[in-house]
């Protein structure tokens, strides 16, 4: 039987609907990269806690609460990074979406220093969920 990572362990633990568990695997200098050409309203960098929490927080309200996250796999490379494919899900702009993202996670001494998160706008879907 193969070992799980222990960063993959660590990022388990992530769960931005809980900002109150963050604090124990975010770096105190922890940031969030957002790159999205079709939400610039919501490109750029989050700091910190406080910023990562404002971040989902626009998403929730931009998307009425409806943003989901359904993963799909979890791959380490070396010691430090993470990659994640996901399939969000959510109603914008009145539409039911479905968009394939990828999150490149950089986990340094147990704690997550710095993520990217990479939606891929460009094949976005209208879906009837």
């Amino acid at each position: 039987m193969k070992k799980e990572h222990p960063n993959i362990r660590i990022l388990k633990q992530f769960n931005p609907a809980n900002p109150n568990t963050l604090s124990e695997v975010l770096d105190e200098d922890f940031v969030w990269h957002y790159i999205n050409p079709k939400l610039k309203e919501l490109e750029g960098d989050y700091c910190g806690l406080s910023g990562l929490t404002e971040f989902f927080n626009t998403l929730a309200n931009r998307t009425r609460g409806s943003f989901k996250v359904n993963p799909i796999s979890i791959t380490p490379l070396g010691d430090e990074l993470i990659v994640t494919h996901v399939k969000d899900t959510m109603l914008l702009e009145d539409k039911q979406m479905q968009i394939d993202a990828i999150v490149v996670w950089c986990i340094i001494d147990g704690k997550i220093k710095e993520a990217w998160d990479i939606p891929i706008a460009h094949t976005a879907e209208d879906v009837n969920l």
